[in-house]
């Protein structure tokens, strides 16, 4: 069953979620602050990552970001009471997959952290094998896919496995649409309300990385998807 990492400072609720886990077959690691759930995290290798916002020592946003710099891959969910729109737009950007408000029932959670296990676990698409072709020019960048790597005037941007996968497919689409459902399918596995939140943030960091040559641009296509205009 999958392991759980649980950082909540509430105690009394951080110990009925995880005996709530726990009694439905999960392994859970639970820790009270968020210096605490990053250790355990380096540690154990969770599937998952169930965070509360509002910690002491480092706050679940905080956490997310953190994790985010290494792992792009572990589903991440809030807990939290905050419910305004902006809090919520602020953890899809800091690389959350789900937010549940408090309070919240241990079932709905539970469906949750099926769903993002779930989605997780979904065969990727087969690649092709890589070719020894040159690198591809976007503009005046130069993009080494296999190596995930952007290069403009000699400086160097490392780019994340879904990055580079995403400006791969919009290359191989420039100058044409590049429908968002199928990359949320392609790369996410489904086309669901917070995937789709979390490609929105994909594209803003891409357009971050390509904003020195204004000849290049990714502009949406409403209501179908986006377009790499070299």
């Amino acid at each position: 069953m999958a392991t759980v990492l649980l950082i909540e400072d509430e105690l009394a609720l951080g110990m009925i979620v995880r005996d709530s886990l726990e009694v439905r077959g999960f392994t859970v690691q639970y820790a009270t602050d968020g210096a605490e759930g990053l250790a355990l995290f380096h540690e154990q290798k969770p599937d998952i990552v169930v965070a509360d916002v509002m910690m002491p020592t480092m706050d679940g946003f905080s956490l997310a970001e953190t994790i985010r710099q290494t792992d792009d891959e572990i589903p991440i969910m809030f807990l939290t009471a905050r419910s305004q729109t902006a809090d919520v737009v602020k953890g899809f950007e800091l690389g959350g997959n789900d937010y549940l408000k408090k309070p919240f029932s241990l079932d709905e959670l539970i469906v949750r952290i099926n769903a993002l296990l779930k989605r997780r676990q979904l065969p990727r698409p087969t690649e092709p094998a890589p070719t020894p072709s040159p690198l591809l020019t976007i503009g005046r960048y130069q993009f080494d896919p296999p190596k995930q790597k952007l290069t403009l005037d000699g400086r160097e941007e490392l780019l994340s496995h879904r990055e580079a996968e995403l400006l791969r497919r919009l290359y191989e689409q420039r100058n044409q649409v590049l429908e968002r459902t199928v990359v949320l399918q392609e790369l996410w596995g489904d086309d669901s309300f917070f995937n789709g939140r979390s490609l929105d943030v994909f594209i803003t960091r891409l357009r971050r990385y390509l904003k020195d040559d204004p000849q290049v641009q990714i502009v949406n296509i409403r209501g179908i998807g986006y377009k790499l205009i070299v």
